[in-house]
């Protein structure tokens, strides 16, 4: 809890989707994220639909019926970080992750491939220069798989190897608009 108000984690991330029965056809019946509320919104504007995500925390699509179509490496990266692609732009949501036991996290990747979705490699995450290591190790904080839904959205299954915040954990300076290169 931080002193000035008391946040108790994320409510719900929402998106927007294509096609909400896509959508539900994914999260419920791929990922196996129970439906909890579905709202028609007014005005023929569209619908709503809310997934329980584990832990008290939802995650919800609006589906309107005259959204324009999202840009791949604008509103979302064109492919999966393994692959070489990270970009996508400011106000963008980059991708979500969902966190998952760490012993179970390669038996989570197979069940995917499995299904028929395209995951990336299980990356450990690190302190190094590049950022992944090819093996675990004690600098591994993470390990994550990365894939896509439906609509492209990036979504991340990531596993916490090790508490994070500790001492060195922090250490870089924030950097500024002035810092861009073009």
């Amino acid at each position: 809890m931080n002193g000035e108000f008391e946040l108790r984690g994320v409510n719900h991330v929402a998106l927007v989707c294509s096609d909400m029965k896509r959508t539900v056809d994914f999260y419920s019946g791929v990922l196996g994220m129970p439906l909890i509320k579905t709202i028609e919104l007014p005005m023929g504007w569209g619908q709503h639909f809310f997934f329980d995500c584990g832990g008290g925390n939802a995650l919800a699509f609006f589906w309107f019926p005259d959204a324009p179509d999202g840009v791949p490496g604008v509103s979302a990266p064109k492919n999966l970080p393994d692959r070489g692609e990270l970009l996508s732009a400011v106000g963008s949501m980059n991708h979500i992750a969902f966190d998952v036991p760490p012993e179970r996290i390669e038996e989570y990747r197979d069940r995917l491939v499995a299904k028929g979705i395209d995951v990336g490699v299980l990356l450990n995450h690190d302190d190094s220069e590049f950022g992944v290591a090819p093996e675990m190790h004690d600098g591994v904080f993470v390990r994550s798989i990365y894939f896509k839904d439906p609509d492209g959205v990036l979504v991340e299954f990531a596993a916490w190897t090790r508490k994070v915040g500790e001492p060195g954990d922090v250490r870089h300076e924030p950097r500024t608009a002035a810092d861009r290169t073009v």
